[in-house]
């Protein structure tokens, strides 16, 4: 019978190549057991979608913030202390631009993807946040991949954190 066949040139009484395994490491060998990483919740519950007529037209006020990452325009109000509570966030795509419902209602569930997966990196800062109400729009003329709207996200998400207000509340320059 030809085949091909392995040949070992040490075998361990459990029939294993002694050369291939290497024994497990004992405690008193094991590292330091470093803090696990803090636990996190991918979710987006209901709390959390801004859904008041009331807080909507406090969220598109003179007194909100707001700038562009294309394909989104984010648009923010400043909560009176820095806080670690999540947002409420709205998420709108105009009936404008996507004519078919279709097209509206996935470019709004891959926001609220992306939002879901990545809002640790706007709560999870040392000294908190000061983001109150969110408002994210597409503005893209084109549908977008799930890639590229989670990187403007994150962009976006960078930007909060690091920007003060009165920056970015301020008229352009004419």
């Amino acid at each position: 019978m030809a085949g091909w066949f392995l040949v070992l040139p040490e075998i361990n009484r459990y029939g294993n190549a002694a050369s291939l395994f290497t024994p497990l490491p004992t405690v008193t060998e094991l590292p330091a057991a470093s803090p696990p990483p803090p636990a996190r919740k991918y979710t987006f519950p209901k709390e959390e979608h801004l859904c008041r007529k009331k807080l909507i037209d406090e969220l598109f006020s003179k007194q909100s913030a707001s700038f562009g990452v294309y394909p989104l325009r984010i648009i923010w109000t400043k909560s009176e202390e820095k806080n670690t509570a999540t947002p409420q966030v709205l998420i709108s795509v105009s009936k404008r631009g996507f004519k078919r419902a279709v097209d509206r209602n996935r470019l709004k569930r891959l926001i609220r993807e992306a939002y879901r997966l990545n809002k640790y990196r706007l709560l999870e800062q040392p000294e908190g946040h000061s983001v109150a109400l969110l408002g994210i729009i597409y503005t893209g003329k084109e549908k977008s991949p799930l890639a590229l709207v989670e990187k403007k996200l994150i962009s976006a998400f960078h930007r909060l954190s690091s920007a003060p207000v009165e920056a970015s509340t301020a008229p352009p320059a004419a």
